[in-house]
C-alpha cells in the first residue's frame, strides 16, 4: 500500500524535479555556458553539522564485560547501543567517559565518531529506538524525494564530547571540514548550504574564527563566497542554555535509562559542556584576530571586556539570575575536605543555621565565580573551573562564550521555535548525599508565553522576554540573531499550515533599533500555528538576512525541529526561489503555500472533497483506509512550484 502511493507521487515529484531541471538548464544554456544566471541547483551541496549528543559513537577498542552477555569490540556502537546501555552500564560508561582534565580517553576503551550521513540519521537503528533516535532521517528523505543527488549531501560528524581545540587538536576537524567544503565545490562546481542545528551552530562559529587565522585575510571573505552560499542556523544556543547548568549541577538524563547523577557524571567529564554555558550578551573578548600578529600565538587567555550595561541591568540580559543555590552559613573545612566533611558539615549546618541563598547572573555563570564560589560545597567544581580556563578563556582562537556578531556569509537564515515552556533558572540546595548527588533541585523558573512562572508556584521576580523559547533554550537566547538584521526590517506572519493567504499579514520597513527586540503589532488567530519572518536584503548591499520565528513547532521540541516537514518544506521552496533564474523578489513569496508532496494533500470534511481542488484530487487505491490518505496531486499539475517566484 505504501509503495504503491509513493510512486503515484513520484511521477508528480519526477515532473517537477524535470520542470526544474529545465529551468537549470535554461539558466546555465544548453551548451554549459553562463546564460546570465548565478547559479544550478545541479551545483549546490548541502553540509549538515549535527548539534550535541547527535553523531554516533563508536567503539575503538576490546573491553571485555563481565557478568554481562555483551562485550565492546572494534566499530560496535557506543552512543547509542540501548541494549549495551541496560545490560553493561559500566562498561558503556569506560567507553563514553573522558577524563575531566585532559580530555583523554579512559585506560581501558576509547569511542571515536562514526562517519557519513549514518552517523546523524538515527543513532540507535531499530524498529523500536530508531524513531526514537531518528535526528535528520527525516531532513535527509526530504531531499531525496526532491531529486537531490547521493554526493549533494553531506554530513561532518565530530566528538560531541570535546571542546573546541581538542576538535582540531586531537581530530583535525577544522582542517577536515575546510577540506570537505573545497571538495564539495570541486566535485559539484557551486557553493554549499550550511545546515547547523544546536551546539553545531556553535561549532560553525568557531570554524569561521579558526579558518580567519588559517588563510591569509585578504582571502578570507573570497573564501566564504566562493564555498558557502548560504547558512541556515536551526535552533542556535547564540547565548547559551540554562539547561546547561542544571546538567552540570544535578544531571540532565535527556531520556536516557540512567539516573541523574549518572547522567551529571558524564556531563561533567565532557568538556563540550561548557561550550553551551549561558553568558551575557554585553560581555566580550579581546580581538585575538589582531592579538595573533602583535602578540604571537601564546595561550594567553581572552580578557573580558563588559559593557556598561552589564553593571546597571538586571540579569546579565538574561529573564531572571540563572542560579539560585543555597550553601551553608558556616564552614570550618580544610582547602581540600572530603566528600564525607562536605556531607557532614552541610547536614549539620542545615540543622543549626539557615543557610545562605546565593545568586548567580549569566556573567557570573559564563566567568566562573559561579564554580569557584562552590568549589567548597562541589569536588567537580574545580574542574569545571579548570576546563573553563584552559578550553574557552585560554583557547587560542576564540572564547564561545561571548556573543556572535553576523557571520560575513551573503546568505544567512536564523530559524528556531517559540512559544514553549522552557528552563530559565533554578533554585539548588545540599541533598547531604556524596557526588554527583550532593544537588537538588528545589524549584525551576520557566519562562512562557511572554510571562515567568516557577514549579512551585511561587512568585518570579525578573524581566520576561517578549516570547518563550523552544522548550531547550530561552527566546533571548535563540533571537540574539535578530541583531543581525539591519535598521530596517519587512515582517510577515503566514500560518505554518498550507494556506491560501486570507490570513497573511506583512508590515514594511520597520524600524529596528539596536539592542532592541522588534516584534510586528499583529494579530493571532485562535488555534492557528504561524510564521513570523524577518527579512533584511537591504542594509548590506548583496547579502540578505533572515529570522524565522515558528509557533510550537513539531510538540515544541528543540531536538525535533530539524524533522518539521513545515521547517523542510520553507528550506526548499527559499532555495528554489534563490536558484531560479525568473525569480522577482528577494525573498520566496508568502502569499501562498500550496502542497507539493502526496502527503500534504488533505480531505476537507467541511466542503467534501480533497483541499486545494487546484492540486489535489481524490484518486483512491487500494489499501487507503482514510478519506485523506485518497487525496493525492493531480499529474497535470505543472506548475507547482513556479508561483513561487
Amino acid at each position: 500500500m505504501p509503495r504503491r502511493r509513493r510512486r503515484r507521487g513520484d511521477l508528480v515529484v519526477a515532473a517537477a524535479l524535470a520542470a526544474l531541471a529545465t529551468v537549470a538548464l535554461a539558466a546555465v544554456g544548453v551548451d554549459g555556458g553562463d546564460g546570465g544566471a548565478e547559479f544550478d541547483y545541479r551545483k549546490l551541496s548541502g553540509i549538515i553539522i549535527p548539534g550535541f549528543a547527535s553523531t554516533q559513537l563508536r567503539a575503538w577498542s576490546v573491553l571485555d564485560c563481565p557478568y554481562s552477555p555483551f562485550d565492546f569490540n572494534p566499530l560496535d556502537s557506543v552512543w547509542l547501543d540501548t541494549a549495551k546501555l541496560f545490560s553493561a552500564v559500566n562498561c558503556w560508561l569506560k567507553c563514553m567517559l573522558l577524563e575531566p582534565y585532559n580530555q583523554t580517553d579512559h585506560p581501558e576503551c576509547k569511542s571515536r565518531p562514526d562517519s557519513g550521513l549514518s552517523a546523524i540519521t538515527e543513532l540507535d537503528p531499530g524498529y523500536i529506538t530508531g524513531p526514537l533516535s531518528s535526528v535528520w532521517k527525516e531532513w535527509v528523505k526530504w531531499c531525496v524525494e526532491f531529486g537531490i543527488e547521493a554526493n549533494a549531501i553531506i554530513a561532518v560528524p565530530y566528538d560531541w564530547r570535546l571542546p573546541p581545540s581538542m576538535l582540531e587538536e586531537r581530530d583535525l576537524y577544522f582542517h577536515k571540514l575546510k577540506l570537505t567544503f573545497e571538495i564539495a565545490l570541486k566535485l559539484r562546481g557551486g557553493p554549499s548550504l550550511v545546515f547547523a542545528h544546536s551546539m553545531g551552530n556553535n561549532v560553525f562559529r568557531y570554524f569561521l574564527e579558526w579558518l580567519k587565522l588559517e588563510i591569509a585575510p585578504k582571502h578570507y571573505i573570497k573564501w566564504l563566497d566562493e564555498h558557502i552560499h548560504a547558512y541556515f542556523a536551526v535552533g542556535a544556543p547564540l547565548l547559551g542554555s540554562t539547561e546547561a547548568v542544571r546538567a552540570a549541577l544535578s544531571g540532565t538524563t535527556f531520556g536516557l535509562p540512567v539516573s541523574e547523577g549518572t547522567a551529571r557524571l558524564m556531563f561533567n567529564a565532557f568538556g563540550s559542556s561548557l561550550w553551551l554555558m549561558p553568558f551575557s550578551k554585553y560581555c566580550k573578548a579581546d580581538n585575538i584576530y589582531w592579538k595573533h600578529f602583535f602578540e604571537g600565538k601564546g595561550g594567553c587567555p581572552h580578557r573580558q571586556q563588559c559593557d556598561e550595561a552589564e553593571y546597571i541591568s538586571d540579569y546579565s540580559g538574561w529573564p531572571t539570575d540563572l542560579v539560585n543555590i543555597e550553601v551553608p552559613s558556616v564552614r570550618d573545612m580544610g582547602p581540600y575536605p572530603s566528600i564525607t566533611d562536605i556531607t557532614e558539615d552541610i547536614t549539620s549546618s542545615m540543622e543549626c543555621g539557615k543557610p545562605t541563598l546565593l545568586s548567580f547572573s549569566a556573567r557570573e555563570v559564563s566567568d566562573g565565580t559561579l564554580f569557584k564560589t562552590i568549589e567548597d560545597y562541589d569536588p567537580q567544581s574545580k574542574a569545571l573551573v579548570y576546563q573553563l580556563e584552559k578550553y574557552y578563556q585560554g583557547d587560542p582562537v576564540l572564547n564561545p562564550l561571548t556573543p556572535w556578531e553576523r557571520p560575513p556569509i551573503k546568505n544567512v537564515f536564523c530559524i528556531y521555535g517559540i512559544d514553549s515552556k522552557t528552563e530559565v533558572g533554578y533554585y539548588f540546595a545540599p541533598s547531604g548525599k556524596p557526588y554527583p548527588d550532593n544537588w537538588i533541585i528545589t524549584d525551576i523558573i520557566y519562562e512562557f508565553e511572554g510571562s515567568l512562572i516557577s514549579r512551585s508556584g511561587n512568585s518570579v521576580s525578573g524581566k520576561p522576554n517578549n516570547s518563550s523559547g523552544d522548550g531547550t533554550v530561552s527566546y533571548n537566547s535563540l533571537s540574539w540573531c535578530k541583531n543581525w538584521l539591519g535598521p530596517k526590517v519587512n515582517i510577515t506572519r503566514a500560518p505554518q499550515a498550507e494556506h491560501d493567504g486570507s490570513d497573511l499579514q506583512t508590515i514594511m520597513n520597520v524600524d529596528r533599533h539596536a539592542g532592541q527586540d522588534v516584534r510586528p503589532n499583529m494579530t493571532r488567530a485562535p488555534h492557528v500555528k504561524y510564521i513570523t519572518y524577518y527579512e533584511d536584503a537591504e542594509s548590506l548591499p548583496g547579502w540578505r538576512t533572515a529570522v524565522w520565528e515558528l509557533d510550537k513547532v513539531f510538540t515544541a521540541n528543540h531536538r525535533n525541529i530539524v524533522r518539521t516537514p513545515v521547517l523542510m518544506r520553507e528550506l526548499w521552496l527559499e532555495m528554489w526561489h534563490d536558484m531560479h533564474p525568473d525569480s522577482k523578489s528577494k525573498f520566496v513569496t508568502k502569499a501562498f503555500r500550496g502542497p507539493l508532496r502526496n502527503e500534504d494533500c488533505r480531505w476537507d470534511y467541511g466542503k467534501a472533497r480533497c483541499g486545494f481542488p487546484e492540486h489535489c484530487e481524490y484518486r483512491y487505491i487500494f489499501g487507503d483506509v482514510h478519506l485523506g490518505m485518497s487525496c493525492r496531486l493531480k499529474n497535470t499539475s505543472t506548475n507547482l512550484l513556479q508561483q513561487y517566484l
